[in-house]
């Protein structure tokens, strides 16, 4: 690891309107997107993604959609149910990204869509 670099994680979360592999997709896209963007990442730099999905999203894997993007093949990445709350949003994909940083550089935590309220401080 560069000595100018720090190992950070990165929560982050959207919604997709249903529960389809086209609307999944466009979710989790769009998610790994703001990821890298709002955090000027390379790939290289993202080491692991965790991803959680409420348990009316079943129609495929989260991971399956990020390792075909943005040349992410060699990223490890985990899919994972998330416990179940009542009231909890519907159709939500939440991620944990373990990434290089400099170290001068705050992480910036993408909430996206419907789950822009999780985390209001964040958006």
């Amino acid at each position: 690891m560069k000595d100018d670099y720090k190992i950070t994680f990165i929560r982050g979360a959207t919604t997709a309107s249903g529960n389809s592999v086209e609307e999944i997709e466009d979710a989790v896209m769009e998610l790994i997107d703001e990821l890298i963007s709002r955090n000027n990442l390379i790939e290289t730099n993202i080491l692991s993604i965790t991803f959680t999905a409420t348990k009316d999203l079943n129609a495929c894997f989260p991971a399956s959609i990020a390792r075909k993007c943005k040349e992410l093949d060699s990223v490890a990445f985990l899919d994972c149910q998330q416990m179940y709350v009542s009231n909890d949003l519907n159709f939500c994909i939440r991620i944990m990204a373990q990434v290089l940083l400099p170290l001068d550089v705050p992480a910036n935590h993408p909430y996206l869509r419907g789950a822009s309220k999780l985390r209001t401080d964040r958006c």
